[in-house]
């Protein structure tokens, strides 16, 4: 009797699962209506390649960056973008943040569209092509910032220029928020927000870099994406530290101090930080996983049954799915002594830990003290931020963007997701919920590996089409 008992329940529990996972299915999207977008090529591609040529390397030591290149980039943006420098108004703010803005019909609704133009430095040796000469070949333009993230300023600056042509006035007033320090989290973009937030601006709409038009990015979907960003992970580095009288090595201790710093790291490792389901990627497995095959919809619409299988195999296997469901610390650095022979006085390790959800600076430094419990080991912070706030979709703001991105993208699929790494955006949320993080380009896995890497480079039709992207995006703005 028992055991019919439990195939009954066994039987039920296997028919809620299939019938939720049949329920699983796309929800109904409005008709795209396409329209034909003017740009003019020549004009994209020159002013872009000039863009290039303004090596923009930022430093955390000032004494190594070359400031006549920022002031040259920002003479150039003047002499190639004449209607916008005439008719918005400008302020230099910070040391590098270049703020417009163009009067709207309407200022209750303020809309920024953000990039930065600094870009991280290069090692010449290993590029095939100079990184600093825009140089063009088989319609691919090459160099430093080409995808991260010159390609989007001047996007959208050339979007904003041609529409001023034809006599443009966006709905609500349009802001260009620039900075030149984003990729040394300077304070240059901070500085911006300040600023707006003593005018009283709380924007309606803002838009950075991010996700982009990607495939095989989900299990089971064999279609284009467009992830966007709602949110993404705070970045921390930490350095972690023992001392000893030093000596000679041929006499060590039982437990050198790097033998204990080394301790420390396996027991970081072994025990990684609880799983959270956040909202950007509860929201991401909830769109996307809705255009899988049944079997996966099994799993997908029934994640309250398979996500502690979900959690094992993510802890197992690392990468990209562990980091969507906790945080995250990479150790990558170690110092001891500089002889062989000799201990060393001091020894070191630093990590670089990205922070979800729940988890604070604060909440994660004393997970790892506890975890490492060695009272001889100390930490010291050195930077970092919490993770940001969640951006709202049900808006219009985000209907906005997805009909720009499906105007461009037809066959993409649009949905949200969990930015791993840090942008300029998170100094918005201060002043809005409304803060997307979307590159508007297609991007292979091979492209998006260029990012910070060798041979960076952009295909010349990737460019244009960006463009177009935002001409249709600043019609609706």
């Amino acid at each position: 009797m028992i055991g019919w008992i439990i195939l009954g329940v066994i039987g039920v529990f296997i028919i809620v699962l299939l019938v939720r996972a049949a329920r699983f299915v796309p929800k109904q999207e409005a008709p795209i209506q396409k329209t034909k977008v003017y740009t003019n090529r020549e004009k994209i591609v020159n002013d872009f390649v000039n863009m290039i040529q303004c090596k923009t390397v930022s430093n955390r030591d000032e004494s190594l960056v070359d400031w006549s290149e920022f002031e040259r980039f920002e003479k150039l943006l003047k002499e190639s973008f004449p209607l916008i420098h005439e008719k918005c108004s400008f302020q230099k703010i910070g040391k590098t943040g270049l703020l417009y803005k163009l009067a709207g019909e309407s200022s209750e609704a303020p809309c920024v569209c953000m990039a930065h133009y600094d870009v991280v430095p290069v090692e010449e040796d290993g590029w095939d092509k100079p990184a600093f000469e825009g140089i063009i070949e088989d319609n691919v333009i090459w160099g430093r910032g080409t995808l991260d993230t010159k390609s989007t300023l001047c996007a959208v600056l050339e979007a904003a220029e041609q529409l001023l042509a034809e006599g443009y006035q966006p709905k609500n007033d349009l802001y260009f928020s620039f900075s030149g320090e984003e990729e040394i989290d300077g304070p240059s973009c901070k500085d911006i927000v300040d600023y707006l937030e003593l005018q009283g601006i709380k924007p309606a709409f803002v838009l950075d870099e991010g996700g982009a038009i990607v495939e095989n990015v989900f299990p089971g979907v064999d279609r284009e994406c467009a992830l966007i960003g709602i949110s993404e992970k705070g970045s921390v580095n930490m350095s972690f530290s023992m001392e000893s009288s030093g000596g000679h090595a041929s006499t060590p201790p039982v437990h050198t101090i790097l033998g204990q710093l080394s301790q420390a790291v396996a027991r970081i490792e072994k025990h990684p930080f609880k799983k959270q389901f956040t909202k950007p990627v509860r929201l991401m497995f909830d769109t996307l996983g809705r255009h899988t095959p049944f079997l996966y919809r099994v799993v997908f619409a029934n994640m309250w049954c398979f996500m502690p299988l979900l959690d094992l195999v993510s802890k197992k296997i690392g990468g990209e799915i562990n980091a969507m469901f906790r945080t995250t610390v990479a150790v990558t650095k170690m110092e001891g002594s500089k002889a062989y022979n000799v201990l060393p006085v001091k020894a070191s390790f630093g990590i670089n830990m990205r922070l979800l959800g729940e988890d604070t600076i604060d909440s994660a430094t004393q997970y790892l003290t506890k975890t490492i419990a060695n009272e001889k080991i100390t930490h010291t912070f050195i930077n970092g931020a919490n993770p940001s706030k969640c951006s709202d979709i049900d808006c219009e703001a985000w209907e906005t963007l997805k009909k720009a991105i499906r105007q461009t993208w037809p066959e993409a699929l649009v949905s949200p997701y969990l930015m791993m790494a840090c942008s300029d955006s998170r100094h918005y949320c201060k002043i809005t919920d409304k803060v997307y993080r979307f590159s508007p380009m297609r991007l292979s896995k091979e492209e998006r590996a260029m990012i910070h890497g060798n041979n960076e480079r952009i295909p010349v039709e990737t460019l244009v089409k960006t463009v177009e992207f935002y001409i249709r995006l600043l019609k609706m703005l």
